[in-house]
């Protein structure tokens, strides 16, 4: 088996004392008694104060905090959580200069895949093998917060998930159903363009929609077992079943909107939102600013269909994001019993109810259908977005040379075949 060797810019160089000063307000040991120590003796009735660090500082999130304290105070009264959100844009350098001057929260939202192994290699976090309720996630979803040592670091927080949603309305008014094959797909594809309708919103002027869309449907193409192939390094990237893939994306540019080489995801989703075009190739996540655009637009969600009658559709997923718990932690029995609840029906239940997304969690459910669809979906036909999951190395990535390629491809500058044979030229320099 191959191993790869990670050559990450997470963890960056920490020079200034100004950049200390900025980050000091994370010492884990604020707010907490001494006697909240693991090992101590604390009365049943003391409280401990259990910090966690993450990138997500909207409101709506720390609203769920709110509700995270209220429900694990059920089975853990004695704990208060201390969040403590930073910045996406800032979160990284924040949290290398904390875990570098021994001032880092207890729990820590772990960027996924290569950016946690980068933080866990480094002897930051605490290993949690033995954690009750790892057991509910599947292999591949744990793989998302594992060092290079093959241990569990981290608890995965929420899956994203890319498919292919749809206007129920125009469905409708033309009596398309949705597809069971990918011919069949193609088929609705002509149906909506002979009607003057758009059938795909799409756009090429911003790389990591390209990585997003081709991750969705490279599965059927390059075949489910593709990705463990290229680990084991049965495959390559410049393979004609990779090519394949490829060309699968190139070849739905007749169904893409006018000028696509200049249209932004902002304008991906006002396309879509306004009924321009009947499907996108989206994240779930762009479901929320699509709704606000047009609140009375009806979607539906469906998986890829497959090449071939009879063989699964597919829906490309990742974890986004993990939490780890700090190695220097004062609290790290607390901070376990935190990242307990983390694996409950409970916890995946509010994960579904608040931010809209899969939870990794099988068995929960919410009061939205089109949520409660897409995470069924996600369950049941789940692919790794392999750009994400693993080609998300090297410097500049593999994945950020697969999506400028891509843009080369829509200009009409490579084919797919030179597309393919400089992504592997890339992974050479780091996937050994």
């Amino acid at each position: 088996m191959k191993k790869i060797k990670f050559m990450s810019t997470v963890l960056l160089p920490l020079a200034t004392a100004v950049a200390l000063s900025a980050c000091g307000g994370n010492n884990t040991s604020n707010g907490s008694s001494a006697s909240s120590n693991t090992g101590g003796s604390a009365s049943p009735d003391a409280k401990v104060t259990v910090s966690i660090t993450s990138w997500r500082a909207e409101a709506s999130e720390q609203e769920f905090y709110k509700q995270l304290q209220a429900e694990l105070n059920k089975t853990a009264p004695e704990i208060v959580i201390d969040y403590q959100p930073v910045k996406a844009t800032e979160y990284n350098t924040s949290l290398n200069v904390a875990l570098s001057t021994d001032t880092a929260a207890d729990i820590i939202h772990l960027r996924p895949y290569a950016a946690g192994t980068a933080i866990a290699d480094a002897g930051y976090l605490e290993p949690i093998d033995d954690l009750k309720g790892l057991d509910v996630f599947t292999p591949e979803q744990l793989k998302a917060a594992q060092g290079s040592d093959g241990k569990q670091y981290g608890v995965p927080y929420m899956l994203s998930s890319t498919q292919i949603l749809y206007n129920k309305d125009i469905f409708a008014k033309y009596n398309l159903q949705e597809p069971k094959t990918w011919d069949e797909f193609i088929k609705l594809a002509d149906t909506l363009k002979s009607n003057n309708v758009t059938p795909l919103a799409f756009g090429s002027k911003e790389g990591w929609v390209l990585s997003l869309m081709h991750g969705a449907i490279a599965p059927q193409f390059y075949g489910h077992d593709f990705v463990d192939k290229f680990l084991k390094g049965e495959a390559k990237l410049n393979s004609p079943e990779y090519i394949s893939s490829i060309q699968a994306l190139k070849s739905l540019q007749p169904y893409f909107p006018a000028n696509f080489e200049g249209l932004s995801m902002e304008d991906i989703r006002t396309i879509f939102a306004t009924g321009q075009a009947g499907m996108v190739i989206d994240g779930h996540f762009e479901i929320a600013s699509i709704q606000a655009l047009n609140p009375e637009i009806k979607i539906g969600a469906f998986a890829v269909p497959p090449v071939k009658e009879g063989d699964e559709p597919s829906v490309s997923t990742w974890v986004d994001g993990s939490f780890a718990i700090n190695k220097n932690s004062k609290n790290k029995e607390a901070a376990r019993k935190v990242l307990e609840f983390m694996t409950t029906k409970e916890y995946g239940s509010m994960i579904l109810g608040s931010t809209k997304s899969p939870s990794p969690i099988p068995g929960v459910s919410t009061d939205d259908e089109l949520v409660n669809a897409i995470s069924d979906l996600a369950s049941q036909y789940g692919q790794p977005y392999f750009a994400v999951t693993n080609l998300n190395s090297g410097n500049p990535t593999t994945k950020s040379t697969l999506e400028t390629d891509l843009q080369g491809m829509f200009l009409d500058a490579m084919t797919p075949e030179q597309v393919a044979a400089d992504v592997q030229k890339s992974a050479d320099t780091w996937f050994k």
